[in-house]
């Protein structure tokens, strides 16, 4: 395998098949392009509605209504602004992640990015690698992983002429593969896609968002035909008039910065993990790694650093002799294995080019041992203790309980066949490895406990010695650990299991994908970190994936998540942000949905009794503009990072709905009292605007509580300027100067509204405890 080979293209041979259009151009950037940003963020159902109102208000010449729509103009600009700001930051990031295959040209090995591969270009494919095009082996064997494709989770061993499947992976071996389709003809595309594809997009906020957008969607078309043929043809209003009035209705339906606000607040966490090199290939993983409560982590690689060291040799037989330790030296230099085991065995013994193997065995996590045999003297095999061993001395049992691995050397006279039951085999070198734990591991773990987030340790190592790791890193539950080899019957058992211990030993990839199954079928949510191959079905299934930069190519493109930097330590920065998404959204939703709510209750009202809807477009504008955006867009990014409690929108309606009910409690007195005290319309109105703001500003500063310098200054700025307002444009917003008494008996509604709102509160928080 290491000879020269007679086969590849040449760079002649290449710009041919370049000229003529076979190359694999297949790979995609992460982020979304400029043409999706613009058109996301411009072609929304929200901003149709409010166009077509405005367009309606233009026709009939109401122009100083239209201010609205310099609001929607501004969202959407910053919204598109925020999100190319985010997009440059997670392309540049991105160029670390474009995944790179080596091919043989010129007879020689090149290292090149997965879209320049041509047609027959010869792959060189080792373990931890992708396969990027579909291709035939034509030297060398391996073991592949097609679970992505197949489900299926056995190695499937490749000889040559054996098919490879791009969107698979190789799980140990090495070898020669000629390409022979690129571009749309191969299923490259399915490893970073299909994943995300095949698993429903679990964002509570884009669920949220569109249950209101289907209900104001379904409601603000026949509504607003209601009002206004009831204004024009009943009530025989001039046409203006029946537009202006139809149009506040609807306009008060629609909470038009909530969608912005949430891919602004999305695109700013982005854009603050990339400059911490981390990298969000899912926006909507922030929001989800936010709601985690078990976080399940691979051991080699992600609590340690994947980097090991050769401690000791142990002879476990007489003293190996010199041909021996000859033969094994050949078996180092041939082996196709690149894992961190293998290459620190090999810095600590001389390797040699002797002896040519008959037949290898390449390591598999399935298997746990690899093998090679030797013409004329038998076979080496190099693997876990107890795959080697029928019993386990005293002093290597001690050494795993001690947190080491230990990897065993053993020889047979017989050839080893992968299809074949291993044949007995004498142990002749423990080889003692020291594995590295990462930095701020402990500080990590503790962060997660005291989070209550629950954290599950899964390796394929020897149990006891994932224990003891798990106890050097700091977990909590260290002792409650099994061996996940006496459970290879299924997953009748998991349930029980993850509920039980903390620590998994010995776990096959099969098992990682069933625990994580059990873990979200008993209403977890989960997070998965992995480095290798062995961790992608397991990946796969988590509610949150999460990748460590030193891993394996094929692990990265499916991950949401990448650790550029490699350090777990970085996971709750992730978290954190995801908390500020989220706890920042609920708090500034509740303001928004209080005009929603009461626009909608009010709307249905004024149809059902033929009445006017009692404002006008400018008078929402501001409402819109002075309480619901300046506040939530000052106060958006701010570091709200407690646990998150409840869903999202029955939290906010939770604290929405006391407001909207004292706001309509106001309308009704105020419309019903205006008889009684002799009140002309237009100071009605005033008044019912006069006590709408100042219940929404209540809201507000309710909101901002703990208040801070920021929220402070929010909101004085927000009632000094929204009286500002009222003095200086009372008469564009067509308000009407109150008297004395009608000032007081504004303040009084005002007041009773706020104590119904308190009363409403009170019995929804009741029925919420009943309930629970």
């Amino acid at each position: 395998m290491e000879q020269k080979r007679e086969y590849g293209l040449t760079q002649q041979e290449v710009f041919e098949r370049q000229q003529a259009g076979a190359v694999n151009q297949q790979q995609k950037t992460i982020s979304k392009s400029y043409s999706q940003i613009f058109r996301e963020n411009i072609c929304t159902l929200f901003n149709l509605l409010n166009v077509l109102i405005a367009i309606a208000l233009a026709l009939v010449g109401a122009w100083s209504n239209l201010v609205f729509i310099v609001i929607i103009i501004t969202n959407v600009c910053i919204g598109i602004i925020q999100e190319i700001h985010a997009k440059k930051l997670v392309d540049e990031l991105s160029l670390l992640m474009i995944p790179h295959v080596k091919v043989l040209r010129d007879q020689k090995q090149q290292t090149i990015d997965v879209n320049e591969i041509v047609m027959d270009d010869v792959m060189v494919l080792e373990a931890g690698d992708q396969i990027c095009c579909d291709s035939v082996v034509i030297d060398g064997e391996i073991e592949a992983n097609e679970s992505l494709l197949t489900g299926e989770s056995d190695a499937i061993h490749k000889t040559i002429e054996s098919s490879l499947l791009s969107g698979s992976s190789v799980i140990s071996g090495k070898c020669y593969a000629q390409v022979v389709h690129v571009g749309d003809d191969n299923y490259t595309s399915r490893l970073t896609n299909e994943v995300k594809k095949a698993k429903e997009l679990q964002s509570e906020l884009l669920n949220s968002m569109r249950k209101v957008t289907k209900v104001t969607s379904f409601m603000i078309v026949p509504l607003g035909i209601i009002l206004f043929l009831e204004a024009y043809f009943l009530r025989h209003d001039l046409l203006s008039e029946a537009v202006i009035s139809s149009s506040a209705g609807l306009l008060g339906m629609l909470p038009k910065g909530l969608v912005l606000l949430m891919s602004v607040s999305l695109a700013a966490g982005v854009t603050k993990l990339a400059k911490q090199k981390i990298l969000i290939q899912d926006i909507y993983s922030l929001e989800t790694l936010a709601h985690v409560d078990t976080l399940c982590l691979d051991k080699t690689g992600t609590i340690t650093n994947g980097k090991m060291k050769v401690e000791k040799v142990e002879n476990l037989s007489t003293q190996p002799s010199q041909q021996f330790l000859d033969y094994f030296g050949s078996y180092l230099h041939y082996s196709d294995d690149n894992n961190a085991t293998y290459q620190a065995i090999c810095e600590d013994f001389t390797l040699n080019d002797h002896h040519l193997p008959s037949q290898k065995v390449a390591f598999s996590s399935q298997r746990k041992w690899s093998a090679m045999t030797f013409e004329g003297f038998g076979s080496i095999v190099m693997g876990a203790p107890e795959r080697l061993m029928k019993e386990l001395p005293a002093s290597l049992m001690q050494q795993i309980e001690s947190g080491k691995r230990v990897i065993i050397i053993a020889y047979t006279q017989n050839v080893v066949d992968a299809k074949k039951t291993l044949p007995e085999v004498t142990p002749i070198l423990a080889i003692i490895l020291t594995d590295m734990i990462r930095k701020d591991v402990e500080k990590t773990l503790a962060y997660f406990d005291s989070q209550g987030v629950d954290v599950k340790i899964i390796s394929g190592d020897h149990v006891l010695a994932v224990s003891k790791i798990a106890q050097m890193a700091g977990l909590k539950n260290y002792d409650r650990y099994i061996d996940m080899s006496e459970y290879q019957n299924g997953q009748s058992h998991m349930d029980e299991l993850v509920n039980q211990y903390s620590v998994f030993g010995r776990v096959t990839p099969q098992q990682k994908k069933w625990l994580v199954e059990a873990l979200k079928r008993q209403g977890h949510t989960v997070a998965m970190t992995g480095d290798g191959v062995n961790d992608m079905l397991a990946l796969k299934e988590a509610d949150c994936s999460i990748a460590i930069a030193e891993g394996s190519e094929a692990v990265k493109q499916l991950s949401q998540i990448v650790l550029l930097n490699s350090e777990f330590s970085c996971l709750p920065h992730v978290v954190l942000e995801g908390r500020r998404v989220v706890n920042n959204l609920t708090r500034v939703a509740s303001v928004f949905f209080i005009k929603t709510i009461y626009s909608i209750i009010l709307t249905i009202a004024c149809a059902i009794c033929n009445i006017p809807f009692p404002f006008i477009p400018i008078q929402i504008t501001l409402i819109d503009f002075a309480i619901e955006a300046y506040p939530s867009f000052l106060t958006l990014l701010e570091p709200q990072t407690h646990k998150i409690k409840g869903k999202f929108l029955p939290t906010v309606f939770k604290n929405t709905i006391p407001h909207a009910s004292g706001v309509l409690l106001c309308f009704l007195l105020i419309y019903t009292g205006r008889p009684l005290f002799h009140i002309p319309m237009e100071q009605s109105v005033t008044m019912m605007y006069l006590a709408l703001a100042c219940i929404s500003m209540q809201a507000v500063i309710v909101s901002s509580f703990p208040m801070n310098k920021l929220r402070l200054f929010v909101c004085v700025t927000m009632v000094l300027g929204f009286i500002l307002a009222i003095i200086l444009f009372h008469q564009l917003l067509h308000l009407t100067m109150l008297t004395y008494a009608q000032m007081i008996l504004t303040i009084i509604i005002t007041c009773i509204g706020l104590l119904f709102k308190e009363v409403v509160r009170y019995i929804i928080s009741l029925k919420t405890k009943d309930v629970k």
